[in-house]
């Protein structure tokens, strides 16, 4: 087959798959991201576009002994010769060099607005001034004795330097922060003073420990100041590069006569000081912590200042853990140490970055002495042919006077005399002053001086030793002119906060209320009181399980009909008026919009002789030990009791020691039998058969009862009702039938709803929405056999206030309340035993 002629300048299409076209573009955007956008060079510290501005500055003059210069014409010269990118991204690394709170050792020296802690933005460019600082020098110093590799910039017009000629390790100095495809590195500041020592020690000890550098460098030494917690931390992160720290502020407690105050004047590295402060007024304002007067920044030119003032009754450690623990007063610090070494991106621990830089400098040195060592022969060489003219100036006179131009008198200088083209022109350029006896003096000690320090610059090269002391002296001038103190605190162990919320609490008596439907509002008591009777306020369409008057370091347990509850302190309810409706529960924790509230209990002390009983419609009841019920984060609801499919939890009820239980079937029949016959499982189980039921009769309610001095109010859901005499109701075992306690009517067939333990006479029965409010003793006593009464005529929409049960405090043997820790398995496994107890029972 032919093959067709291609045209000149006809285009041609190469079909290539997209995953090899994608792959390869990536590729290379992803390695140019690395090597000259985001990863800083380990010989160095600086990421390319921090060079290019230091290589502007320090090549047009702006160095640190002239005055400063506007920062738009930095950043034109960088993006114009150097840098082809916007000219935000170049400002920003400018200013980030220029900030004192974010570099240990500024690089740049700016006049105006250069930010400030609190993330405020620079002045634009246009408005700043900016020159080298005095630390910059020290790494251009040598750059033009071809210390550095320079390479052509992006058109190819001029030269950069690939790396600058740093006397000291900028990378751990001034640390880095970055991100790049596939590569991130996050390296925090360190003490200029301890890091020159450190790279003194390697230098002169190869083989040294980790160990024995840590003694010399602790930890990072943050801008900031603050504290760091955790040697381990830092030892794994000087080891493998990789670490976590802990980072806190500092502060300081001062007890006044009328108040507390915390006074912060050091706070976490890029922490943002406004962002603090702000989430410390949060606190305050949403009275998360009381006792919180005020919070204020009194920061100015002196230094960082929080001031926060304090109730004198109120703990300010505990205060102060809580800001550790609940703002950024104390963060964590991830050390990701990666930087380029040899063109490629590497983690390195503390060791690998001195190496680093101790090998590169001996390069520069190197370099540099050579560069110094060829300058001295080269001018030793003309000196020679100088010194040797002298002694024959009136025939090289001659022979210059009688020569055609320039170029004649260097060539009859060469031929006669053996100078060679160098030494030659140097003789034609001697200026005739430097012929007197004085000057012939100075070119011979100029020549001396000049063997002497070849001799010197010779034993650089060639002793390694003599290299290494040239380093040290140098690094110890820089340490000497730019070296300070430490001001980050390091501590070995990190400080487990603790936090008492509870003693941070107020306690106050306070109305609470809560709803079938979940609204719940803690009341103070002068509001409840104001309202004068008033009911309390409630959703349209909802129904008030209670109210009842609590201290606010209570707990509420809220049992739900989907087999939940919720542990909700009264603390945290919100605070409304008597007559609000309140917040939704699913403002604290997550719940079911269909799960409705069906039992609340209140419970001052959860180390109490004392089980909650629960209840399903299918008939299952178990107990479980108060002291079972807590839990540490109630950010949603907890199972209480496991149910089967389409049953639901019908009640919850709170069972002390000695005390008696009621079942009670929709169709009137009713069990009585010891709460100890009731086994005692964890809050995830299912229960045991409560009674037997029927055919179409279910669990309608229980109760317990708890002495004989007590009757039984009975109710039906058309709100017929009776009471009982305790000694009318017998005795049974837990899985019989039971007995019938009332007399059913067939024209006017009404199932049980409940049924409630009361004391004659003084015991209050609250009706809705009628409000109406009957004693027992408007209750009439009636036998089993009998039917029920109607001492109220209720309207539609009524139902029974089933009020907030308070759990006693009661001292009893805990060891018989003690849970049985058990596997699903094993539950399942007692369940069905009771099950086959019951079988043989009936």
């Amino acid at each position: 087959m032919a093959k067709k002629k291609i045209e000149e300048g006809q285009t041609i299409f190469l079909p290539m798959p997209l995953e090899d076209i994608m792959g390869d573009r990536f590729g290379r955007y992803s390695k140019y991201i690395i090597q000259e956008r985001a990863l800083p060079d380990a010989r160095d510290g600086l990421k390319p576009v921090q060079r290019r501005i230091l290589y502007a500055m320090y090549n047009d003059g702006n160095v640190f002994e002239r005055a400063h210069r506007k920062s738009a014409k930095t950043v034109g010269l960088v993006i114009g010769n150097y840098h082809p990118h916007g000219d935000s991204s170049v400002y920003d690394a400018m200013v980030r060099m220029s900030q004192d709170w974010k570099v240990r050792v500024p690089l740049i020296d700016m006049h105006g607005n250069n930010g400030s802690i609190d993330d405020d933005p620079a002045a634009a460019m246009r408005y700043t001034e900016a020159r080298l600082s005095k630390v910059s020098s020290t790494m251009m110093t040598d750059i033009e004795k071809e210390t550095v590799e320079f390479s052509p910039n992006f058109d190819d017009t001029i030269e950069e330097p690939t790396v600058l000629p740093s006397r000291f390790p900028t990378l751990l100095v001034n640390g880095a922060t970055g991100i790049a495809s596939g590569y991130a590195t996050n390296i925090p500041p360190s003490n200029l003073g301890e890091v020159v020592e450190a790279t003194i020690y390697r230098l002169q000890n190869p083989n040294c420990t980790l160990e024995e550098v840590m003694e010399i460098i602790p930890g990072p030494d943050f801008p900031t100041g603050g504290i760091v917690q955790g040697s381990k931390g830092i030892e794994d992160a000087f080891r493998s590069g990789k670490g976590r720290i802990v980072v806190r502020g500092k502060a300081i407690i001062e007890e006044a006569k009328t108040m507390n105050q915390i006074i912060i004047t050091e706070i976490p590295y890029e922490v943002i000081k406004m962002n603090l402060v702000k989430k410390m007024d949060d606190i305050r304002i949403s009275k998360d912590i009381d006792g919180i007067m005020d919070v204020r920044d009194e920061s100015d030119r002196n230094g960082l200042r929080i001031v926060i003032d304090l109730k004198k009754d109120i703990d300010p450690n505990l205060v102060l853990n809580y800001f550790y623990k609940n703002t950024d007063l104390q963060v964590y610090y991830n050390y990701n140490v990666v930087a380029i070494v040899e063109k490629r991106p590497m983690q390195l621990g503390l060791l690998q970055c001195l190496d680093a830089f101790i090998n590169y400098r001996q390069e520069v040195v190197l370099r540099r002495s050579h560069f110094e060592y060829n300058k001295m022969e080269v001018r030793c060489h003309i000196l020679e042919g100088l010194m040797k003219a002298v002694s024959v100036m009136d025939e090289v006179i001659e022979i210059i006077r009688g020569s055609k131009d320039k170029a004649d008198s260097k060539l009859r200088l060469s031929e006669a005399f053996g100078f060679s083209d160098a030494q030659a022109e140097a003789i034609v350029n001697l200026r005739l002053y430097r012929l007197s006896s004085t000057d012939i003096v100075a070119l011979r000690e100029e020549f001396a001086q000049l063997v002497n320090e070849m001799e010197i610059t010779k034993t650089i090269i060639e002793n390694k030793n003599v290299l290494r002391s040239t380093i040290v002296k140098e690094l110890r001038e820089v340490k000497k002119e730019y070296g300070d103190d430490r001001r980050t605190e390091i501590q070995d162990e990190v400080e487990e906060i603790v936090i008492d919320k509870l003693s941070m609490i107020t306690n106050e008596r306070v109305m609470i209320t809560v709803s079938r439907d979940g609204y719940i509002k803690r009341v103070s008591l002068r509001s409840y009181t104001a309202s004068e009777g008033q009911v309390t306020g409630i959703k349209e369409g909802d129904q008030l399980i209670g109210s009842l008057e609590a201290d606010t370091l209570d707990t509420m347990l809220l049992f739900t009909s989907k087999g939940n509850y919720g542990f909700l302190p009264v603390y945290q309810m919100e605070e409304a008026k008597w007559k609000d409706v309140g917040s939704h529960l699913n403002n604290i924790m997550k719940i079911d919009a269909d799960d409705k509230i069906i039992n609340a209990i209140v419970v001052k002390n959860f180390e109490t002789y004392a089980w909650v009983v629960t209840i399903s419609a299918s008939g299952n009841i178990k107990k479980t030990p108060m002291n079972q019920w807590v839990v540490q984060r109630n950010n949603k609801v907890m199972p209480a009791m496991k149910l089967k499919a389409k049953d639901e939890m019908i009640k919850a009820f709170i069972a002390y020691g000695n005390q008696e239980i009621v079942c009670m079937s929709q169709n009137g029949f009713c069990t009585r039998y010891d709460v100890d016959v009731v086994p005692s499982t964890n809050t995830k189980s299912q229960g045991v058969k409560s009674m037997n039921f029927g055919k179409e009769d279910r669990l309608a309610t229980a109760c317990v009862l708890p002495d004989e001095n007590h009757s039984l109010f009975v109710l039906t859901e058309k709100g017929a009702m009776k009471r009982l005499r305790t000694p009318d109701i017998t005795q049974t075992s837990r899985t019989v039938k039971g007995e019938m306690i009332c007399k059913k009517v067939k024209s006017n067939p009404s199932l049980i709803e409940n049924a409630v333990a009361v004391v004659p006479y003084d015991e209050c029965i609250f009706l809705d929405p009628d409000k109406q409010v009957l004693q027992a003793k408007d209750i009439p006593l009636m036998a089993k056999d009998a039917t029920f009464s109607n001492p109220l005529v209720l309207k539609n929409g009524w139902y029974y206030v089933k009020g907030i049960e308070e759990c006693k405090i009661v001292d009893g043997p805990m060891g018989d309340m003690l849970l049985m820790d058990q596997s699903a398995e094993v539950e399942e496994k007692v369940h069905d035993d009771f099950e086959m107890i019951d079988l043989f029972e009936d």
